[in-house]
């Protein structure tokens, strides 16, 4: 049986028992309240609406998860590495948060394949992937605690997945990247940057659009003005190697 299914409506809905067997797997354990996880893996595009107007879907698990994920981690660095630097501790904790490396391990657990999304598959929708894993982990936090969300993200997903020893070695300051190729040729780089505001969050939104010699390299959007940018020339660069 299908883990995804089409009610007569077009919306999707999940098969529980796939789902949980699912869950469980990323977990490596039972999950106890299956339904906030369920509440985790539906994106907005997807809503469910209640009786009483109101919508479900993982906006709130996301502003959750996002605060543990970082409690987590820096938690786990300093743990980790005794002597390092305050910089050292929060460079790591900064490439691990990238919105490329967090859609990878979204994807790497899988989460790409039970998200329940009214959006069609794009390059632009990694970036629901990650934001999923924000929210699977603020599912976790509710269902289990902050200890055992702690020993599953290192162990089942971080540790399983991403080689820190490499990432240590490894500069993610796609700007800086980007930069330095363009003035070793001479072309010139320049940031076409905007700042919205979501009514619905009550925040600001930034986007920014990477341009090389006016050629359009790169689109990217976060949640400060250096975010968008970083995700826009990561996407240069991503170009710039393809090339």
């Amino acid at each position: 049986m299908p883990l995804l299914s089409k009610r007569k409506n077009g919306t999707l809905i999940l098969n529980r028992r796939e789902f949980k067997a699912q869950i469980r797997k990323i977990l490596g354990t039972s999950p106890g309240n299956i339904g906030v996880y369920e509440m985790a893996l539906i994106h907005r595009s997807a809503s469910i609406k209640l009786p009483d107007g109101s919508k479900v879907n993982n906006e709130r698990l996301e502003f959750l998860g996002d605060s543990i994920l970082n409690s987590i981690l820096s938690d786990f660095l300093f743990r980790k590495y005794h002597n390092a630097s305050e910089g050292f501790m929060t460079k790591m904790r900064s490439k691990i948060v990238n919105r490329e490396l967090i859609n990878l391990l979204a994807v790497s657990i899988g989460l790409d394949k039970i998200l329940v999304s009214n959006i069609p598959p794009s390059s632009t929708t990694r970036k629901l992937y990650g934001n999923a894993l924000e929210a699977f982990i603020g599912a976790l936090f509710i269902d289990k605690g902050y200890v055992k969300t702690r020993k599953i993200f290192i162990e089942k997903i971080l540790m399983k997945h991403i080689d820190l020893e490499k990432l240590i070695s490894t500069d993610n300051d796609y700007k800086s990247l980007v930069f330095e190729w363009t003035q070793k040729r001479k072309l010139n780089l320049s940031f076409i940057n905007n700042e919205d505001y979501d009514f619905k969050t009550k925040k600001s939104v930034f986007s920014s659009t990477l341009l090389i010699e006016k050629t359009e390299y790169g689109r990217g959007s976060g949640a400060s003005k250096k975010e968008a940018e970083q995700e826009a020339s990561c996407q240069a660069w991503n170009k710039i190697n393809k090339n």
